[in-house]
């Protein structure tokens, strides 16, 4: 009998800690966070390059991923493609204009579950004021305890891609990448 009761109260604890498992929201680390875009030059090469100054919150739901969400800005004038002059001409009126607007931003509206260890995740991606759908395919990298922080930490790595003329960057179309992949890194911990 006292077995059973034993067993019972196990079962009932297990039951409510999982019930009140809760998302965590992660803080994005912009020194190991990167977004890299790569397009075609004219079909000739194919021109990578990123921005380096982004921030926002991650929020993962491990037990329940429709839970998790994702907020992320980035600054425009932090575009680099190690090439100064194309850095300077992406930032101008004709490309980001990124006098007028300063931030892209992505803010999630769907997670969903797309097998171990990978989720689909939709969001309104926007760019120069113009808010469209954009998806990427999502890989949770890691959870757990950073070695050298030791806070809480997760990874991800996501793909997807856009038409760049949606979004009113128009210039050299169709010529030059009229679809830019992009690939991105973000390292994020819960800060205290």
């Amino acid at each position: 009998m006292t077995i059973r009761l034993l067993a019972a109260a196990l079962v009932a604890a297990s039951l409510s800690a999982t019930a009140v498992a809760e998302p965590v929201t992660y803080t994005i680390d912009p020194t190991h966070t990167q977004i890299k875009f790569t397009y075609s030059h004219f079909g000739y090469s194919t021109i990578t390059g990123r921005f380096d100054a982004t921030e926002g919150t991650v929020t993962y739901d491990a037990e329940n991923p429709s839970a998790s969400s994702v907020e992320i800005t980035t600054q425009i004038a932090s575009v680099s493609t190690g090439v100064a002059k194309l850095d300077e001409h992406l930032q101008k009126d004709d490309f980001f204009d990124a006098a007028t607007y300063p931030t892209a931003t992505f803010k999630s509206t769907k997670v969903e579950t797309a097998g171990d260890g990978k989720l689909n995740l939709t969001g309104d991606l926007t760019i120069k004021d113009v808010t469209l759908p954009a998806s990427f395919q999502v890989t949770v990298n890691k959870v757990g305890p950073h070695p050298m922080h030791k806070k809480p930490s997760a990874g991800f790595d996501a793909t997807g891609s856009i038409e760049r003329g949606a979004f009113g960057i128009t210039t050299y179309l169709p010529a030059t990448g009229p679809e830019v992949k992009l690939d991105i890194t973000i390292e994020a911990s819960v800060e205290e």
